[in-house]
């Protein structure tokens, strides 16, 4: 029975971000579940090659659907082919994310922009866009992917800290809204992932292992280990979970 409570088949998730890395893995995570799944990324061969694996691993349908977040008009259609196929998007994640990393005094207003863009502002026309379906079929799960740096800085990472930041205050303020509505929001906040976003880290050995260090079981994630949180959040099991962060880091938060 209790194994019941992660069950996910006969919804449909729509994964903002899922060619790779962490929002390939909480799809993947979704789909071994139960879940049709319709994906959104700028890249589209990467976008049509995940959902093809994933199709041919668990047997779900996924749909790879290129689109620019960042951009109301191609989220608004993602939603519409969404639903024109599944009739429905039960489980929203925003896992879109880029790190632009340099000193504050180097960083142009177009590179801010280009992070908060992509990070929040995505993240926020998603959920406006999506929420009014949620609200009438009385039922939804959003997962926004904040991060450990949603509460406290890193040096060079500016925009990084205060898009994650804000996603983490969207997300709890939207629980509050659409709590009476069926529809949970949770945060998921990861640490250090050995993913895309991190190569810088992960090329030098003298920076991946001075964050090492500061990570008390000694290493970076993978991305499979992020599924168990996502699905949780995703499922019944979590009915009574809303405005939270979980975070995935390794025990990097209990220290700070």
């Amino acid at each position: 029975m209790s194994l019941e409570l992660f069950s996910l088949k006969g919804r449909a998730a729509l994964v903002i971000g899922g060619k790779r890395g962490l929002g390939y893995a909480m799809a993947e995570a979704f789909a071994e579940a139960g879940a049709d799944l319709a994906l959104v990324s700028r890249e589209t061969d990467l976008l049509k090659e995940a959902a093809r694996r994933l199709e041919e691993a668990t047997g779900r349908r996924a749909l790879a659907l290129p689109a620019d977040a960042t951009k109301p008009d191609e989220v608004e259609r993602v939603v519409q082919e969404t639903l024109r196929a599944f009739g429905r998007i039960d489980i929203l994640v925003n896992s879109a994310g880029i790190n632009i990393r340099k000193p504050v005094e180097e960083m142009s207003l177009g590179e801010w922009h280009q992070v908060m863009d992509t990070n929040l502002t995505a993240t926020f026309l998603a959920c406006k866009a999506v929420g009014p379906h949620m609200k009438r079929a009385g039922f939804g799960r959003v997962i926004n992917v904040a991060s450990i740096l949603s509460n406290f800085g890193l040096a060079e990472r500016t925009p990084y800290c205060s898009s994650k930041g804000g996603v983490l205050q969207l997300t709890r303020v939207l629980a509050l809204e659409w709590a009476k509505d069926g529809i949970t929001v949770n945060a998921i906040c990861p640490g250090f992932f050995a993913t895309e976003l991190n190569t810088p880290v992960l090329q030098n050995p003298e920076a991946y292992q001075r964050l090492c260090s500061k990570i008390p079981v000694g290493r970076f994630g993978q991305p499979h280990e992020i599924k168990a949180a996502a699905l949780f959040l995703a499922s019944p099991a979590a009915n009574y979970v809303t405005g939270s962060a979980v975070y995935v880091d390794g025990g990097v938060t209990a220290e700070v």
